[in-house]
């Protein structure tokens, strides 16, 4: 596979043997760290979109307080007007809890998330009110 950024540096990608899952996965991490990949035909390739998008929702409706997959899916269809699974909104709330940007607490049936940058912007607000 061959790929360009928005720079215009070229990327050729190789995989060879048995691609699984976790494989699969890596590549769209390494894609997804380049900020998005353009073809030769100067296609935008999508792949973060979903994760970007998760991620404002989550920057905008939920800075301080808990919540669900659920709800990120409700805000995200109501939002942006399209389909998401929620086994998709997990997959990236588990991927944002791997990269330090959400916590997580409970079981796997009642999990909440909230983003981990609470106590220092708690920390910061309490600060300016002295």
């Amino acid at each position: 596979m061959e790929v360009f950024d928005e720079k215009g540096n070229r990327y050729t990608v190789t995989l060879e043997g048995k691609i699984t899952r976790e494989k699969a996965l890596c590549l769209l991490d390494v894609v997804e760290l380049l900020g998005g990949v353009h073809d030769k035909d100067e296609l935008r390739c999508d792949i973060t979109s979903k994760f970007n998008k998760i991620k404002l929702i989550i920057e905008e409706n939920f800075p301080f307080s808990w919540f669900s997959s659920k709800e990120i899916l409700e805000v995200f269809e109501k939002k942006f007007n399209e389909q998401i699974s929620l086994s998709t909104v997990s997959t990236y709330l588990a991927r944002m809890t791997d990269r330090g940007f959400i916590t997580k607490r409970g079981s796997s049936y009642n999990r909440e998330y909230r983003t981990r940058h609470r106590k220092m912007t708690e920390l910061a607000q309490n600060t300016m009110k002295l």
